[in-house]
Formats: structure tokens, sequence, C-alpha cells
């Protein structure tokens, strides 16, 4: 079914954040995940990134589908999360996304873990130390 730009679309998505400690958020995507609901992501991880996270788990197993347009949301936050010594990963299982981000080469982008517990069990990155005045 086609949509215009007036008519109401019936979204399959949710977007659920919480902190888990030692500055490490996780972000939980369930349903798809695209040009429509990319924005409510992006909004999510900035609001994340300016807490200077250690770092952002991005749960992708509840994810149907994922587009170009969240990938390149998923890698402006790796930018901006990179600059204060932070990081951003993945946790995805399914095969299909998985393709798409080695298709693009993302995977090398990403850690990419297949279950939430392998990336929380996997310390964070040391914090970037101050500069001394």
């Amino acid at each position: 079914m086609t949509y215009g730009p007036d008519e109401p679309r019936e979204v399959d998505f949710d977007l659920v954040t919480q902190e888990v400690g030692d500055g490490t958020f996780v972000v939980a995507l369930t349903g798809e995940v695209d040009l429509y609901t990319a924005p409510e992501l992006k909004a999510a991880l900035l609001r994340l990134v300016a807490e200077g996270p250690s770092r952002i788990v991005v749960d992708l197993s509840g994810a149907t589908f994922v587009d170009s347009t969240t990938l390149g949301v998923l890698l402006g936050a790796v930018k901006r999360l990179r600059l204060i010594g932070g990081e951003l990963v993945l946790v995805c299982a399914d095969l299909n996304i998985r393709r798409i981000l080695s298709i693009t080469l993302l995977d090398r982008a990403f850690t990419i873990y297949d279950t939430l517990q392998e990336a929380l069990a996997d310390p964070p990155p040391a914090p970037l130390a101050s500069p001394q005045s």
C-alpha cells in the first residue's frame, strides 16, 4: 500500500531507552526502523550523546527491518560518541540485517554482538583523560 503525505501510516515501531550503569545505555528497538521512525531514533541518540555516555548499546533484536536512513543515524551517533571517547555497539542476530551491514561495509564501523548479554558483559572503553592545565 502506498501512503500520501496526508495519509496516516500505521507504524510497527517502539524505542525504549534504559541506563544500565557505568555510563552505559541500552536503546532497544522493535519493529521497522525506517525513514518514518529514524527521526525518533536520532533524537534519542542525540539526547544520550549529550549526556556523555561511555557506551550506547543499540539492541536490534526486536527490529524487523532497517533502511539506509537508519544506518545513517547509527553512523552519525558512532562518530559523535568517538569524539568524546565513547562507543556505540549493536546487538543483532538477524541474518538479513547483518547482511545489510556487511554489504554496506558498516560491519567494520560497529562492534556487533549476537545478544544483549554479550554486549553488556564486554566492558566499556576507558574514558578519555581530561587535558591538564
